[in-house]
């Protein structure tokens, strides 16, 4: 029986509840799935057929940490997925950069080094923004993020002073769609898309993310939005396992936000077929 890792972190030993819903699939196919923290000392990575890395959820706090732990299982020849140089390249937001460069349209962006000296109200005013997202260029799931209105960015000063203070940061337009509509995030396993959600904030939040209350469903894609998640993926230039693709509809156009190729939720429970197709991309890869 093949053995697959799927790499994970401390909050969750024994795999998230969503990709437990593989874990049957997986088995059908002769493999086994074992969760292995990526920090654990302890774990013989070469023991394993495959290592994908699905909940290490905390690898943005520890960012040079879990770069070191990459680059050692690249130099030891394990199979893991996505592949390195591309997670290397997903960490950091600027490569939002390189997906517009690309001729995705990709959400506005100031890009900022850490240690600049920046007026967040000057930045809002010149960019003609009424208000903003700003954040830690390399994070997720919300951290250490948040807004500022044109009128009231001067009081946020501090906050993103100390910002950059810790590393490089990036300030964004608040995108109206995503508390209306919502966020659309697109799902695809191997080459192929599986399926798609939509994401509303909880009313009086800014935040689309599971934990923080936001309403999650499930919805069909227009055609065109598709089509252009499609080319986003394609973008990044490098065969994938498994990708998120997530963005807002203005205008019949698909504003890319984040393009997740790391650490991905894939919201299996939302597709009676997604854990299935999982299984085979990874038996197709064994």
């Amino acid at each position: 029986m093949k053995r697959v890792a799927f790499v994970t972190e401390a909050r969750f030993p024994r795999l998230t509840v969503d990709d437990r819903l593989a874990v049957g699939p997986l088995r059908e196919r002769g493999i086994r799935v074992a969760a292995a923290r990526w920090d654990d000392p302890g774990v013989r990575w070469g023991s394993f057929d495959l290592v994908l890395l699905r909940s290490p959820w905390d690898y943005y706090k520890r960012a040079e940490r879990f770069s070191r732990w990459l680059d050692a299982r690249e130099a030891e020849g394990c199979p893991l997925w996505n592949p390195v140089p591309l997670v290397h390249w997903n960490m950091d937001k600027a490569y939002l950069q390189d997906l517009a460069a690309a001729g995705c349209l990709v959400v506005e962006t100031e890009l900022l080094d850490r240690g600049s000296s920046a007026d967040l109200a000057r930045l809002l005013r010149r960019r003609g923004w009424r208000r903003a997202v700003v954040k830690p260029a390399v994070s997720a799931a919300a951290w250490r993020t948040f807004t500022a209105e044109r009128s009231g960015a001067a009081a946020r000063q501090p906050r993103f002073e100390r910002l950059l203070d810790q590393g490089d940061v990036m300030v964004q337009p608040f995108m109206d769609e995503v508390t209306a509509e919502g966020e659309w995030s697109f799902i695809f396993i191997g080459k192929d898309f599986s399926h798609s959600i939509l994401k509303t904030p909880k009313t009086g939040d800014f935040r689309s993310q599971e934990e923080y209350g936001s309403n999650i469903r499930a919805a069909e894609p227009p055609a065109s939005l598709l089509a252009q998640a499609r080319r986003a993926l394609a973008a990044c230039g490098r065969e994938t396992l498994y990708a998120r693709v997530d963005g807002v509809r203005r205008k019949g156009k698909l504003i890319l936000m984040e393009l997740e190729v790391i650490e991905p939720a894939l919201y299996l429970s939302f597709d009676r077929g997604a854990p299935a197709r999982l299984a085979r991309a990874v038996a197709r890869r064994l």
